[in-house]
């Protein structure tokens, strides 16, 4: 499988509960936690985080604000709100279903 195969329809996810423990991060802090947490299995291309960023900040689950980085440079970083913080329970029970039904098939005899 793919390394971008395996983060379909659980980037979102990913996203906000990174979020959840270390915000605020900016969006080449969250590429390379993700990368980093998941020991290289996973890894995040611009092309797909900034367009999940920008459609979880229209839904009100992020917060973002121009801030200095270390190098000097204005970069956005993003905090999850009250409604990110709901919606990463809702879609980490999704995920847990899921895992969890897939983890059966793979089992069968």
């Amino acid at each position: 499988m793919a390394r971008t195969d395996a983060l379909q329809g659980s980037l979102d996810l990913l996203v906000l509960k990174l979020l959840a423990k270390r915000a605020p991060l900016h969006g080449y802090a969250l590429m390379a936690a993700i990368q980093e947490i998941s020991e290289d299995a996973l890894r995040v291309e611009q092309g797909s985080l900034y367009p999940a960023l920008h459609r979880m900040e229209e839904g009100g689950w992020i917060s973002a604000e121009w801030v200095s980085s270390d190098a000097g440079r204005r970069v956005r970083a993003y905090s999850l709100t009250r409604a990110g913080r709901k919606e990463l329970e809702d879609a980490a029970r999704r995920w847990s279903s899921v895992t969890s039904a897939v983890n059966r098939v793979l089992r069968m005899a």
